[in-house]
């Protein structure tokens, strides 16, 4: 296959930042499989870099706090989602907390406990806070934010919370052993 003029790897990079958000190895990625050579990529993407059109720690805010608002997703499942797309731990961390001080995590997890709630009438109330727990937790929420807001909407349900208590002190233990 012949390769490809210069201009070509700078159109087809800003074709793809106009389709969607990118960070830059996403964008590598991207111009690598459409077969640019490596030292356009790398020109295209230091340019653009250059001219504040990419940009790792603006992206994952946006990435972030995109999510947050609009995904019924915690922030932990967020920062796994950036670090898939090659954004960099610390542009990662970075970012979402940027994020995290424009949206209310908190809020978001009650929307998504209360909608949980409202659709799995199935099981009694206990079993029901039980697996909206687990649930909460698999969506990234950080346990201690589930482990309070449940308490909080939930008071009645102080038995079943004992369970859901042990299920946030294991997952504040795996949390803090992650770091």
């Amino acid at each position: 296959m012949p390769t490809l003029p210069r201009t070509s790897a700078w159109q087809a990079a800003l074709d793809c930042l106009a389709r969607r958000d990118r960070g830059e190895v996403e964008l590598r990625r991207a111009l690598l499989r459409r077969r640019h050579p490596s030292q356009d990529v790398e020109a295209v993407v230091a340019r653009l870099r250059a001219r504040g059109l990419l940009d790792d720690g603006a992206y994952a805010e946006r990435f972030a706090r995109s999510r947050l608002q609009n995904s019924g997703i915690g922030s932990r499942r967020v920062d796994q989602a950036l670090r898939a797309r090659g954004v960099s731990r610390e542009a990662a961390r970075d970012g979402l907390a940027s994020a995290l001080q424009q949206v209310d995590e908190g809020a978001q997890l009650e929307r998504v406990a209360h909608t949980y709630w409202r659709t799995h009438t199935r099981h009694e109330p206990a079993v029901r806070l039980r697996k909206l727990s687990a649930f909460l937790l698999r969506r990234g929420f950080p346990p201690a934010l589930v482990h309070a807001r449940l308490r909080a909407l939930w008071p009645a349900l102080r038995e079943a919370l004992a369970d859901v208590d042990e299920q946030a002190q294991a997952g504040e233990m795996m949390e803090n052993h992650e770091d």
